[in-house]
């Protein structure tokens, strides 16, 4: 990314001792002090100094130089200095340079030739021109390619001057004759290129004279055949549309890629008919397949994905295709492989992708992937979206994915474990399998909070007898033998990290301490764990079998909370399905010593941190619900929390729904648009292609595919007035937004009575803004008009500036004028646009970015949900939290909203907000982001909007 250097970079100006040094080493007969003298005069002319002295100097005694040196850096120095006086007519000097030009031109060498001629394309001065034509035109049929090729270019430079078919009447005819006996690539394609600014309708004949010989053309000419297709397509009389998708379908087999993108490209824009957005489909996979760079797969995705965008019926049969793009090691491919393949997902396909993205699971276990972590997690998110959308799926998967619910990478555990939950309550069927599976597989998990997803889980679902047992037992193993914790009289201790000698059947590692009792006498507390096993165990291998124990000694309570709160329903359930009352009771008993034990730990003073007070509120309403159950309390806990589940599911369902349709929509037509039936069409000569296309586009003109969706209202917002009215020279400027590209298109008017002559548009940017090319200078008649266009990069949707002046010069006043343009300030909205993403993965962004706004709410709006929806149109953000959490008159508001730039830099943004009792909301509005541009821009964009105005 493009940064602002800090490097000083110092050039002395000008000045009469320097002039006349340069002019001594002109005057010299030393070559090398010759070519120090030009560049530093060339450099001093690029710095705005004129040195009106020296072209005398440079005519006497550097024209008639032989070095190639010399000859280079005259033409650039010719190029560089004003060929015009103040009145705008050409310097009389300018006479001796032509006599130059034109020996220079005749000259034997081939460089001199050639150099000479691709000076002559930067000259616009017809008086300087018009007597080098002749020389100009001879070389049109020198024997030698380099000459020849510059030839073309500078007839076709002057032919396109102002009067420059006053200059070269019959260039086109000449250049066609020169293209028809050409041989050489570059030569050729400048020749066409002519043809095609300056006369189409030969470099079309041309085209189809060769149309089937365009596949043996060179590749820079196949370019140009290209673009002249293009350029003919636009216009509204397409009558030969056929021919050329005919001869763009031909290139399509071209051995330059280059060529095979700009065709596939290409066919697009002429045809939507099935077959050409299917030929082109195939064209990006291929490229897909055959290249290795990491940013060329990325475009061509992206092409892929405005094809998906217009033309998703075609593109699901190509979805196989896309996917073979995951073997790039690249993150950032594959991510953006798998969202493209999610969006082409059918019941015709789903199949196919499932068991393909079932494959790279199994790949990434073999540990020779570089980040595997991520692109299983990537995977398993992948898998989740297929199996939601079509259920059906999910039976061929989830026990695979269950296998990484102890994974490394907690992330990709969380997400297999809340697949596992989704799945469960959406497919009943496969309820039993999954229930058995996360009760064998249950030890394996490491994770603090995949460990309480999954124990919801268990007693959620476990219905049956069996099932109910199981998950019993698997808890009761999981923590080991009670108490967690024990007390001794006695004052030893021993270390836990140590291995400690096993018994036979069982083996204990205690960590002990001693500490004061009430009485003021000693005592020594200890944890203790136990397992049943017969060989060698180590403090390794214990954590290994005992996850829950090992997580909540280490002082997670609210996991225990989790573990209490699961119990009490496999225990209430149980006596719903155990006909034997002291079985239930048994296992009320079991449970409830657990409870005790987790209080007798937390209440102790063994662990650094206490028993938090909502854990111990949790704890101990379970202990009072198995002690004395009522049935209402047992719905409450036997099926209120899946129905609430449930009911969360199919409001997300509904709302992704929901904004799918809102994407769907697509504008009407006007009820006086003219429509074409092509049924009542001559179909005599038009290929199946053509027939196809004819359809597609009666189709697009019936439901409004045609219209613009640029709105001239909105157009005109972007109109910037950059001058006053009582201004000599009147400037506005048309700023388009291009996601990496600003461009400005800026209208100066002169409007007084003189001439102002080299008028310049000087522009300077303030931020993450950098100014691609300086505009030229400009001479402005009296009330006329000139249209100068600047082009600025973007590298960060950080607020910039862009500021400058116009300065002009009049034949009157000798100084130069100066006229101050308003600022243009670069609004970040254009930049960022809404987004989504998953409630896992923005807490994820929330905790990792270090970069942090905190907006104070100051604002007249005393509705939470008005001032709420208030804020996401002011941000162009948009609201992750659902509208049902939403609901209700609390007088309390907390929402997060997302955001995604064309940079791809995520903004997160959470409104926490409450109404006094004055009425008025106060609280605050966090943003974070990676970057800091992103949130100070979003910080004053939201304190500038939040009182209400527009």
């Amino acid at each position: 990314m493009d940064k602002p250097c800090t490097l000083l970079v110092h050039f002395d100006k000008g000045s009469a001792a320097m002039a006349n040094e340069i002019k001594a080493d002109l005057e010299g007969s030393d070559v090398a002090a010759k070519v120090e003298a030009m560049k530093r005069a060339v450099m001093l002319l690029l710095n705005g100094e004129t040195l009106p002295t020296l072209f005398i100097t440079v005519v006497r005694y550097v024209l008639p130089s032989e070095d190639h040196t010399i000859q280079k850096l005259l033409l650039l120095y010719l190029e560089i200095i004003d060929k015009r006086d103040a009145a705008g007519r050409v310097l009389p000097e300018m006479i001796l340079i032509c006599q130059n030009l034109r020996n220079n031109l005749q000259h034997p060498n081939e460089y001199i030739r050639g150099v000479t001629l691709r000076f002559l394309c930067r000259l616009s001065e017809p008086e300087v021109l018009e007597p080098l034509v002749p020389s100009i035109l001879e070389n049109l049929e020198h024997r030698h390619h380099f000459i020849r090729r510059h030839a073309l270019s500078a007839i076709s430079a002057i032919y396109r001057l102002p009067h420059g078919d006053q200059l070269i009447p019959d260039a086109p005819e000449l250049v066609e004759r020169a293209l028809a006996s050409e041989q050489d690539a570059s030569a050729r394609r400048n020749a066409f290129l002519m043809l095609c600014l300056c006369g189409q309708e030969r470099a079309v004949a041309y085209l189809f004279s060769n149309a089937e010989r365009v596949t043996e053309w060179p590749d820079l000419l196949q370019m140009a055949a290209v673009d002249l297709i293009r350029k003919v397509c636009r216009s509204p009389n397409r009558a030969d549309k056929g021919r050329y998708i005919k001869i763009i379908i031909s290139l399509l087999s071209s051995p330059s890629t280059a060529v095979v993108y700009e065709c596939a490209g290409a066919l697009v824009s002429l045809s939507s008919a099935p077959t050409a957005v299917r030929a082109a489909a195939n064209t990006y996979c291929q490229l897909l397949s055959s290249q290795s760079d990491n940013n060329v797969r990325l475009i061509l995705l992206d092409r892929v994905n405005e094809l998906r965008m217009a033309h998703r019926d075609v593109m699901v049969d190509v979805v196989m295709d896309v996917l073979r793009a995951l073997s790039s090691p690249n993150l950032d491919v594959k991510r953006k492989v798998l969202d493209l393949v999610l969006d082409l997902l059918t019941p015709r396909n789903v199949e196919e992708v499932v068991l393909y993205l079932k494959k790279e699971v199994v790949k990434t276990q073999s540990g020779e992937l570089e980040k595997g972590g991520e692109y299983r997690q990537m995977l398993v998110q992948a898998i989740h979206a297929c199996a939601v959308e079509y259920p059906e799926v999910a039976g061929s998967v989830v026990h695979l994915l269950m296998d990484f619910l102890g994974d490394t990478n907690v992330a990709a555990a969380v997400d297999v474990v809340l697949f596992v939950r989704e799945i469960i309550e959406t497919n009943p069927k496969l309820r039993v399998s999954m229930i058995q599976r996360l009760s064998d597989t249950f030890y394996q998990i490491r994770a603090s909070r995949v460990c309480s997803i999954a124990l919801w889980i268990l007693g959620e679902y476990s219905l049956s007898l069996s099932e109910v047992e199981s998950a019993i037992t698997t808890i009761k193993q999981c923590l080991g033998d009670l108490p967690l914790f024990t007390l001794s009289e006695e004052g030893e201790t021993t270390d836990s990290s140590k291995p400690t000698q096993p018994m036979v059947n069982s083996v204990t590692v205690s960590s002990r301490r001693p500490v004061v009792l009430a009485d003021g006498t000693y005592a020594t507390q200890s944890a203790a764990t136990e397992a049943i096993s017969t060989p060698p165990v180590t403090a390794g291998s214990l954590a290994s079998t005992l996850n829950l124990r090992s997580l909540i000694l280490s002082g997670d309570f609210f996991l225990a909370a989790v573990v209490a709160c699961t119990l009490t329903k496999l225990v209430l359930r149980l006596e719903e399905v155990q006909p034997s009352k002291a079985e239930a009771n048994k296992a009320c008993t079991g449970a409830l010593l657990v409870m005790t034990s987790i209080l007798q730990l937390g209440l102790s003073s063994y662990l650094p941190q206490p028993l938090d007070n909502d854990s111990y509120d949790r704890i101990v309403l379970c202990v009072r619900l198995l002690c004395n159950t009522g049935d209402d309390v047992r719905k409450i806990w036997l099926q209120s929390c899946r129905q609430s589940f449930a009911k969360m599911l199919a409001e997300k369902q509904f709302r992704e729904t929901e904004e799918m349709k809102a994407k769907s929509q697509i504008s009407h037509a006007q009820p006086d648009d003219l429509i074409d039936f092509y049924h009542l069409k001559s179909r005599r000569g038009m290929s199946q292609l053509e027939l196809e296309d004819e359809v597609q586009d009666d189709l697009k003109a019936a439901t409004g595919g045609f219209s613009k969706e640029t709105d001239d209202a909105n157009r005109l917002n972007r109109i910037l007035q950059l001058t006053g009215f009582s201004d000599p020279v009147y400037a506005e400027a048309f700023v388009t937004v291009h996601h990496y590209d600003i461009v400005l298109d800026v209208t100066v008017i002169n409007r007084t009575k003189e001439t102002l002559q080299n008028l310049c548009l000087e522009l300077a940017t303030m931020g993450d803004l950098k100014l691609v090319d300086r505009p030229q200078n400009y001479t402005l008649a009296p009330e006329s008009s000139k249209q100068i266009r600047a082009n600025i990069k973007v590298s960060s949707t950080e607020t910039g500036v862009i500021f400058g002046n116009i300065v002009y010069e009049t034949s009157n006043v000798m100084e130069r004028s100066v006229v101050v343009l308003n600022d243009i300030h670069i609004d970040i909205m254009d930049y960022i646009s809404p987004a989504t993403c998953a409630d896992v993965t923005f807490r994820n962004m929330w905790a990792e970015f270090e970069w942090e706004n905190k907006v104070a709410v100051n604002t007249v709006i005393q509705d939470e949900k008005e001032f709420l929806n208030h804020v996401i149109k002011s941000t162009n953000m948009k609201c992750l939290t659902p509208p049902s959490a939403l609901d209700g008159e609390c007088g309390f508001l907390a929402a997060n909203l997302y955001a995604k730039s064309v940079f791809g830099e995520d903004a997160l943004v959470n409104i926490s907000i409450e109404k006094q009792v004055d009425g008025k909301l106060s609280g605050y509005i966090r943003i974070r982001s990676k970057t800091q541009g992103i949130a100070l821009s979003l910080g004053d964009k939201i304190t500038l909007k939040q009182k209400g105005g527009s």
